[in-house]
């Protein structure tokens, strides 16, 4: 569990912490935390939206000729295309997995 949060903290740096502000990534695969999944998949949702109003905020600021670098506004565009694809995996494997429990015998 930990090699996975540490990929994902790779892939989009700071989404685990925005996700749960307070707790790092490797804190919080040591075990049982007692957050709701839901709670849980609603923060990521959260905080995957924020890193597109952050980047929202950083382009209009770059065409509004504010002293913003090009580089920080890619990066961060980049950042929220990471997190919206990771989020999408995390739907699909969540739905892939919902239709193989429901083709399970009873």
């Amino acid at each position: 569990m930990a090699g996975i949060i540490g990929n994902v903290n790779r892939l989009v740096p700071g989404l685990i912490e925005k996700v749960n502000p307070g707790t790092s990534g490797q804190e919080k695969s040591s075990g049982v935390t007692g957050e709701k999944f839901t709670d849980l998949l609603s923060n990521a949702i959260n905080a995957v939206n924020d890193l597109h109003m952050d980047a929202a905020d950083a382009q209009k600021a770059l065409l509004s000729g504010d002293p913003v670098e090009l580089h920080e506004v890619m990066i961060k565009a980049e950042e929220a295309g990471l997190a919206t694809d990771l989020i999408l995996e995390i739907r699909n494997k969540l739905v892939s997995a919902y239709n193989e429990i429901m083709r399970m015998p009873v």
